[in-house]
């Protein structure tokens, strides 16, 4: 028999990392997609992740998630910038 994922409550505090290619402003375009969903996200709390190369950075943000509409909308966003390859 299959077990069901464990059902998330909400709110609850939910990290999400963000992984994509450096560049000058890919912080930047992040932290404002996660203001526009979580607008009492601190992004002073923001994890930091390079590759050993440099060329892709990995950033963990960690919001009060409201439910999974918001979780949903923020991934459909973060994903449209062309800049993000993956949200885990």
């Amino acid at each position: 028999m299959e077990q069901d994922a464990p059902k998330i409550e909400f709110p609850c505090s939910y990290p999400i990392k963000v992984l994509g290619r450096a560049g000058q402003d890919f912080e930047t375009v992040i932290n404002e997609i996660f203001e526009q969903h979580a607008p009492a996200f601190d992004r002073n709390l923001t994890q930091r992740r390079p590759s050993k190369a440099g060329t892709f950075l990995s950033l963990t943000l960690v919001i009060e998630a409201t439910g999974p509409e918001q979780l949903e909308a923020l991934h459909k966003d973060l994903m449209a910038t062309g800049r993000v390859s993956m949200v885990i």
